[in-house]
Order: C-alpha cells, then sequence, then structure tokens
C-alpha cells in the first residue's frame, strides 16, 4: 500500500499530461489534415499567415496560391490554416466592399 501511494503522484502527473498536452495536440493534427484533404484546385483559403488566395495547383507537399490577378506564390500545404467555402465570383476576388457614401473623398 505504501508503494501505491509513492506511485500516485506519477500517475496523476502523467495523467494530466496526457490530457492537457497529448489529447489536445491530437486534435489539431487531425483538424489539419482535414483541412488539407479539403485543398482543391478554385478553392479559397487563409494561409496562418492570413494570406488569402485562390489554390491555382495542389502537389504533394505544396500549394500555389494566387494572391493577386496573375501574382502566385508557393506555401507548404501545411501553412493553410482553412478553406473558406464561399465561391469566388468571376471579378470580385481581391475587391474591397465599395463605401456606403457614394464620393470618394476622404473624411475630415
Amino acid at each position: 500500500m505504501d508503494q501505491l501511494g509513492a506511485l500516485l503522484p506519477i500517475l496523476l502527473i502523467a495523467a494530466a499530461f496526457w490530457l492537457l498536452i497529448v489529447r489536445p495536440q491530437r486534435a489539431r493534427s487531425a483538424a489539419a489534415r482535414a483541412v488539407q484533404s479539403k485543398l482543391e484546385v478554385g478553392k479559397r483559403v487563409m494561409t496562418t499567415a492570413g494570406l488569402f488566395g485562390t489554390v491555382v495547383a495542389v502537389t504533394d507537399d505544396q500549394v500555389e496560391l494566387e494572391i493577386a490577378p496573375g501574382v502566385v506564390v508557393t506555401y507548404v500545404a501545411a501553412a493553410v490554416a482553412k478553406v473558406i467555402e464561399e465561391p469566388v465570383t468571376p471579378g470580385t476576388q481581391g475587391e474591397l466592399p465599395s463605401s456606403s457614401s457614394g464620393d470618394d473623398t476622404p473624411e475630415a
């Protein structure tokens, strides 16, 4: 019984480590794999750096993103944080929403 009392703190630390470190990391890895499996040409994505682009090519571990018309950058596929499910309509990629006031003069 005395030996069980000595092992109990070590077992509690191991259980806490598993609950606080290992389990959440597995969930994050599964979520990252799910995002990478959704990568397809034409999908709109956001990278971990916050850059938005449209996928133009996907290889094993790389993805090419068009971030502006004619500007293509290459990223590691793991750097894609999420796939944006909204369809991109032609002519609206990279455009900012127009102001509601109608005039383009800056306010003072």
